[in-house]
């Protein structure tokens, strides 16, 4: 259950199309069909036009969920003088399909358009329009429109009617107005509350893995991204625990710099001699650093090496800080994430977490000045200083020791492709959704190792969240 009070974490002001994307996608995981999301949308859409009172209405409308919109918001205006202009051929979404069947059985004049002169044949509606709304292409169109959008947006913009757009302009359509749905896409728009769970933003959800592209099939070795581990000493497995995790995430070259070595020929060992990691190691570490696209430190260090470990951390442009390295001065790269329980929390930030979950939320968020933080727990609290996640994923089975190893090496490896903060809370989810598959597949008694085969399953095969 989500509480009031954690509206304080929901965002505002401009959202990406591609986290906007994220956003209805983890709505759908929570229930929130996209038909009904249209509903909501299309109905708010006509309640805006039908504000104008500037009828006749003429409603241009693509073939993709934006169109939707528009074919729902006409049909809701069914008892004014309306006209649709709609994309005709092959592509139409099944939502938008859906919502043209419906609307055939209104009063609402549907003319198809599939070419620029069936267009130009219906000129003489642009000119005695009073209002003309653009639902011709919303956040998942991406370069220039082709034919015949471009011919509808030039008519439209050469009428005296006022101009509404629906969530987003269409390229070529200058609007008076817009009327986004649940954030603005564009400064200046008035943005319509369309039914979005809390949750749905604020909360790590299916729909954050759309932000992971797989590997074009033009790939060489070296596009996943280079991960350098440095640990061990005291503790032998962690190290390698992490290299895996990275693997498993998608980075394509791991190597472990550490002074045990342990036979897993899917890594790369590099030999620091003696029995820890040591300021005479620095120059080398240092070097294997200028080469990795991210430095992930700490695991199994022990507490005698942290002074090279901060020293490293200068030379790396990136870097995941976990474990052993999780003490004061923090090691800090140019860009950093922290991936805490609640003991290292305190010992690296010389605060107690709260128990209570928004004051964790709170605390996590201030400590978030040093870098992104990642607080593990019973649910993950995710923030890098100006926005909060929540990630609820994961397994009692999953206290056993190598867990968190794992998840600092797939954050890793995320994070080559990846900013910070979406490197974090993937990481997060997608380590969380691997324990909660090996519970259900033994019940208890999980090994570390356990998660690394599912961890590819849950990042890169899509959920369907309809």
């Amino acid at each position: 259950m989500v509480r009031p009070e954690c509206r304080e974490f929901m965002e505002t002001g401009i959202v990406s199309p591609e986290r906007m994307r994220a956003i209805d996608a983890n709505a759908r995981a929570l229930g929130v069909s996209s038909l009904q999301l249209m509903e909501a949308a299309g109905y708010a859409l006509a309640g805006f036009v039908r504000s104008l009172g500037r009828g006749p209405f003429l409603f241009l409308c693509g073939k993709g969920n934006n169109g939707g919109d528009g074919l729902v918001a006409a049909r809701h205006l069914q008892d004014e003088d309306v006209t649709v202009l709609f994309l005709d051929g092959e592509g139409r979404s099944a939502e938008c399909a859906y919502q043209l069947r419906s609307l055939a059985h209104c009063p609402v004049r549907c003319i198809p358009v599939r070419c620029p002169g069936d267009a130009t044949a219906e000129k003489r509606i642009f000119e005695e329009a009073g209002c003309i709304v653009d639902a011709l292409l919303g956040t998942g169109s991406r370069g220039e429109p082709r034919e015949p959008v471009r011919t509808l947006a030039g008519l439209a913009s050469l009428s005296p009617a006022v101009k509404v757009s629906a969530d987003v302009p269409t390229p070529g359509f200058v609007p008076d107005r817009i009327l986004a749905f649940h954030r603005p896409k564009v400064e200046g728009s008035v943005v319509a509350s369309i039914g979005i769970p809390l949750a749905a933003e604020i909360t790590v959800g299916p729909g954050d893995l759309t932000l992971v592209r797989k590997k074009d099939p033009s790939a060489h070795k070296g596009a996943g991204g280079e991960v350098l581990v440095v640990g061990g000493g005291p503790y032998q497995g962690a190290p390698y625990l992490a290299g895996l995790g990275a693997l498993r995430a998608g980075a394509d070259i791991v190597r472990i710099a550490s002074p045990v070595f342990e036979p897993v020929p899917d890594l790369i060992y590099e030999r620091l001699e003696g029995k820890v990691i040591a300021g005479e190691h620095l120059e080398r570490l240092r070097e294997l650093a200028r080469t990795a696209d991210v430095v992930v430190m700490g695991n199994g260090l022990g507490d005698r090496s942290h002074h090279v470990m901060v020293d490293l951390a200068k030379e790396c442009p990136k870097a995941v800080v976990d474990a052993d390295a999780l003490r004061r001065p923090l090691p800090r790269a140019a860009d950093t994430i922290y991936t805490p329980h609640a003991g290292e929390f305190r010992r690296a930030f010389s605060r107690e977490p709260p128990d209570d979950i928004i004051g964790r939320a709170r605390a996590v968020k201030e400590a978030a000045g040093e870098g992104t933080v990642l607080l593990k727990g019973r649910v993950d609290i995710i923030s890098d200083g100006a926005r909060v996640r929540f990630n609820r994923t994961g397994s009692p089975i999953m206290t056993v020791g190598g867990t968190g190893d794992i998840l600092a090496g797939v954050a890793g490896a995320l994070f080559c492709q990846l900013p910070a903060f979406e490197a974090a809370c993937i990481a997060a989810y997608v380590n969380g959704r691997a324990g909660m598959a090996v519970e259900e597949a033994i019940g208890g008694g999980m090994l570390p190792t356990d998660l690394l085969d599912r961890i590819p399953l849950e990042l890169y095969r899509k959920e369907e969240t309809e």
